[in-house]
């Protein structure tokens, strides 16, 4: 490790925003060792948002230490943290010290720490993935002001590595790092602390005691092996707010329009992006760079697809960023997912996390995963799903500092290589649900890893607050799951996924979501059709899925809670009970199976039993009523559920000669699917989708 500081006069703004060279540029150049390139700028969210800042800047010192709470669970010791705990003291608001895109003030005697998800730098995954051989930290600073720099090392301890004493003068600070010790975890960050107030020269800025940050960033050294080129395909449909929004923060992203070759909108929608108020303005903007493409509602898959397709036809670009359209995007992130893929040793694709769009602190999604046993997918063992930063940040939790290794990334906002593509092909045409998992699973299989990067990320819409599982799109739940697992499942019949289908069926059936079950069955039927039926009903399936649904009752929402009769009794719907014991669960399930194909009292047809809040409304809760009102996972309606003896045996014995089928005609169902995936996967294939066949 070394340090230099410097006056910032001396050496030029220009040394901040050096462009990348490639080898031919290096050799031109006579330099004996690759240059030090912009791996990651430090950054502050745009107009100061309150909402975010603890993702980006923290006050005060944590102090060396771990909780071994989650070293103790993971060698079985004994139980870990599951749960977070809101702090005592709220801490201190610090957007109003945010002072642009990439300085902020720091008062005297306070310190800020840059020990935060988007800030500090991810040392495992660029020492582990990339040709990186060192760090080199960059601080421009003007003021008195201590610089602090730690490390930590897999299990989240923390180590001081330098502190540096800077200012008055305008200061460049470089401290240079190696990536010796990040086999399995740990970051670099650091820290900022004001100078005291004193006297003449005692780092007063503005009349203010303290300092700024100009700004800072992470630079690696390494041989770069791909251009940092990237198309951006966004898919959307009727989201034009959403949509738009994210295509206005590409606009105003200067450095990023510096890597851009296209951003392709995917408008699949009767909503259109390009006639909504203010397009004409973007679009002069933005002008080539901005391409909007009207097609028909081929799903996620399509309109991910199209946006592939025209990157490859573009021939331009070396990565290809699959976005989704009710996204925030923060486009730092984007510029250093394309950065650390210009890096990898292989081509890899590189993913972002997801945080909850309306709960903007929470890290919803941080490695995905299949498991094998069942083919289901899930985030990595060891991480947690819905983990809030703003109470337990970077430097509190642990497990963030094990490097996480993933099968696939979530197209919320996923980086491809062209040459990915054109290895292994586009998407899957299932329209929604299972096309990245099975994508990231293909090119693993390739030789092509997949990478979720640490500070690279999106807000996306989480699903905490709807359930697709029970509507339309139960449908591609079942049929795409199942596929999926036919293609790449490394289990005879898929390990447990038969059954486990089966059993969604019987859950469904028991609490009274008939229109699920279709939906489910349907799909099942198209799965054992074989391999054709994917370009078959690719765009008729969802009209097909919808008009359906007019004949169940459990999809008849109202806004109105008016619209329902009032229950019968004096109970009220408190928490479900517990899930019978497994001892005691195959017994109740045979007693709950002969309820259901008796008879319903006239009186739970004319008035609902209960009404039930979607968060208590689990099977073995709604499977004890013969009717209910049973709410919407977002909270906008509810439905009047009521018990159907009829459908509910004919819906089982259907289920069961489905899976009984599936069950004998698996292997063979598996050979098509698989010698048939590289043709439904092809350019060639999807421009029949397009509509495009023969057009020159």
């Amino acid at each position: 490790m070394t340090a230099d500081h410097s006056p910032v006069a001396d050496l030029g703004a220009a040394d901040l925003s050096a462009v990348d060279l490639d080898a031919a540029d290096l050799d031109a150049r006579g330099d004996s060792a690759p240059s030090w390139q912009v791996a990651a700028r430090v950054v502050f969210p745009t107009a100061g948002d309150d909402d975010v800042i603890p993702l980006y800047v923290e006050s005060g010192r944590r102090y060396p230490g771990v909780d071994d709470r989650f070293d103790r669970q993971a060698r079985g010791w004994g139980e870990e943290k599951n749960a977070q705990t809101p702090p005592d003291v709220a801490p201190p608001s610090l957007a109003g010290l945010v002072l642009g895109r990439t300085s902020l003030r720091v008062p005297a005697a306070e310190r800020l720490s840059f020990g935060t998800y988007f800030n500090a730098f991810p040392a495992s995954y660029w020492r582990h993935w990339t040709t990186a051989s060192a760090v080199r930290l960059v601080v421009e600073t003007t003021g008195v002001l201590s610089v602090v720099v730690y490390k930590s090392n897999a299990r989240g301890v923390p180590q001081q590595v330098s502190r540096i004493e800077v200012g008055p003068a305008a200061t460049r600070t470089e401290v240079d790092l190696d990536l010796g010790s990040f086999v399995d975890g740990g970051w670099y960050w650091f820290d900022l602390i004001g100078g005291e107030a004193g006297g003449p020269g005692d780092g007063q800025v503005g009349g203010r005691p303290g300092g700024e940050l100009i700004r800072a960033e992470w630079q690696v050294q390494g041989n770069r092996r791909r251009e940092p080129r990237l198309s951006i395909g966004i898919t959307t449909i009727n989201r034009v707010a959403f949509c738009q929004a994210t295509v206005e923060a590409v606009a105003a992203a200067t450095e990023l329009r510096e890597h851009l070759d296209t951003l392709y909108v995917v408008d699949q929608g009767t909503d259109h992006l390009d006639e909504a108020p203010g397009f004409a303005g973007l679009a002069a903007e933005l002008g080539p760079q901005l391409r909007v493409i009207r097609q028909a509602n081929l799903g996620g898959s399509g309109g991910f697809s199209r946006g592939m397709y025209e990157s490859l036809q573009a021939g331009t670009s070396t990565f290809h960023l699959v976005l989704d359209d009710d996204v925030r995007i923060e486009p730092e992130a984007i510029l250093r997912a394309v950065r650390f893929a210009a890096y990898t040793r292989v081509a890899t694709i590189v993913g972002a996390h997801m945080f909850d769009l309306y709960n903007p602190t929470t890290l919803h999604s941080f490695g995905e995963a299949i498991e094998a046993s069942r083919f289901w997918w899930g985030p990595v063992r060891g991480v947690k799903e819905e983990w809030n930063l703003a109470f337990d940040g970077l430097r509190e939790t642990p497990w963030l500092h094990r490097r996480t290794d993933v099968h696939y990334n979530g197209w919320w906002m996923c980086l491809i290589p062209l040459e990915v593509i054109r290895a292994i092909g586009l998407s899957l045409p299932i329209f929604i649900k299972w096309d990245d998992a099975e994508y990231g699973i293909r090119a693993r299989a390739a030789g092509f890893p997949t990478v979720s990067l640490p500070g690279a990320a999106v807000w996306h819409v989480s699903w905490n607050d709807k359930d697709d599982t029970i509507d339309w799109q139960a449908y591609y739940h079942q049929r795409n799951w199942l596929l999926a697992a036919l293609l790449h499942s490394p289990l005879p019949h898929g390990g447990t996924a038969l059954r486990e289908s089966f059993q969604w069926l019987a859950k469904n059936a028991f609490s009274m979501r008939y229109y699920a079950n279709a939906a489910r069955m349907l799909g099942l039927h198209d799965l054992l059709a074989g391999p054709d039926h994917l370009a078959a009903t690719l765009a008729d399936r969802l009209p097909r899925l919808r008009s359906m649904q007019g004949d169940f009752v459990d999809t008849r929402f109202s806004a109105d809670p008016d619209e329902f009769p009032a229950p019968t009794g004096l109970g009220l719907a408190g928490p479900a009970p517990a899930l019978p014991p497994r001892s005691r669960l195959l017994p109740w399930a045979a007693k709950t199976a002969l309820t259901h194909i008796r008879g319903v009292a006239p009186a739970a047809v004319e008035r609902p039993q209960a009404v039930i809040p979607y968060r208590y409304a689990v099977w073995w809760y709604l499977s004890q009523f013969d009717s209910a009102v049973v709410s919407k996972a977002d909270g906008t309606g509810a439905a009047f559920y009521q018990r159907d003896p009829e459908l509910f045996r004919a819906q089982m014995l259907e289920g069961a000669r489905l899976h009984a089928r599936l069950y004998r005609e698996w292997e063979s169902l598996a050979t098509a699917y698989r010698q048939a995936l590289p043709q439904v996967t092809s350019p060639q294939a999807w421009e029949r989708h397009f509509g495009l066949e023969g057009m020159p």
